[in-house]
């Protein structure tokens, strides 16, 4: 791909529709996974280029568990992002968590059973560490940007990720509880995950919409509830998305950069060259570094 963009976004639609943005083009991407959730919109904001990316598609016709993210996260390191920001709804497992709220999330739990996990099978292994599953620096910004845009933030939550795409039975939600698990969504898994094999640094902004079904004196979440909160905090998430853009500084490089420095396992002589080519833009960082 010609242009090269460093910062990437997913969630819905509604965040690259603000005044702000400039200089918009749409681009269409092809990769080995298939083609990603739609075009992606190129646009300039506060001095930089930026790739969205709805992660439902338009129009929101993906569900969460056929949302294509090998090929979302294999675009945009293509076209050369180092940093996603990912946006998600997601419902509150504790009291303080409120409606309104927005979690910047440090832990996550894969609770999904049917969505493919990795970009390294058989033919090219790589085990890539994902004990921290977000990136530290990246989060840290996130934090302070909802603070500066005006919003109630808290700097960690553990975040479960189920399957869907209903939502989850109440026997289920105080599972979630007892396992330690602050909030749940649907869509952080594999996301992150892939974002850290291509050595992409992610962190999450999740906009509580709801208490989930286990709180018996809230009413049980539904999808007009999540909308109507998502469509209240937009503009939150809007501003928040445009100060880490003006504040993330692209020459830094963090541990995410180098994901697969002890990761890969399979001897560099023993891959088949076709998938190289195919993980090309993956792996070509780590055999450069290496020689091979």
């Amino acid at each position: 791909m010609s242009e090269q963009v460093q910062i990437g976004v997913i969630g819905g639609s509604g965040l690259y529709n603000m005044s702000e943005i400039t200089n918009k083009s749409t681009l269409s991407v092809d990769t080995p996974y298939g083609q990603p959730s739609a075009d992606i919109v190129l646009g300039e904001l506060r001095g930089k280029r930026v790739a969205f990316l709805p992660r439902h598609g338009v129009g929101h016709v993906h569900t969460p568990s056929d949302v294509p993210y090998r090929a979302n996260i294999f675009a945009l390191k293509a076209l050369g992002v180092r940093y996603i920001i990912g946006v998600n709804a997601c419902g509150s497992l504790r009291e303080d968590y409120e409606p309104g709220h927005i979690v910047i999330p440090d832990q996550l739990v894969d609770f999904t059973h049917h969505r493919a996990r990795t970009f390294f099978e058989a033919g090219l292994v790589a085990h890539v560490s994902v004990a921290d599953p977000f990136c530290h620096e990246l989060r840290a910004l996130f934090t302070t940007a909802v603070q500066h845009a005006g919003g109630t933030v808290h700097a960690s939550g553990n975040f479960l990720v189920e399957e869907g795409p209903r939502f989850a039975t109440r026997g289920e939600s105080r599972i979630f509880q007892q396992w330690g698990c602050d909030i749940v969504g649907m869509t952080t898994c594999p996301e992150a995950f892939l974002a850290r094999e291509a050595e992409i640094a992610y962190a999450a902004m999740a906009h509580v919409t709801d208490y989930d079904v286990w709180h018996t004196s809230e009413a049980p979440v539904t999808v007009e509830m999540v909308v109507a909160t998502m469509q209240r905090n937009l503009e939150i998430a809007q501003q928040a998305i445009a100060y880490v853009v003006e504040h993330l500084d692209e020459g830094t490089t963090c541990s995410c950069h180098t994901a697969l420095d002890d990761a890969i396992m399979t001897a560099p002589d023993t891959i088949d060259p076709t998938i190289r080519e195919k993980l090309a833009p993956i792996v070509n960082r780590y055999f450069s570094k290496h020689g091979v």
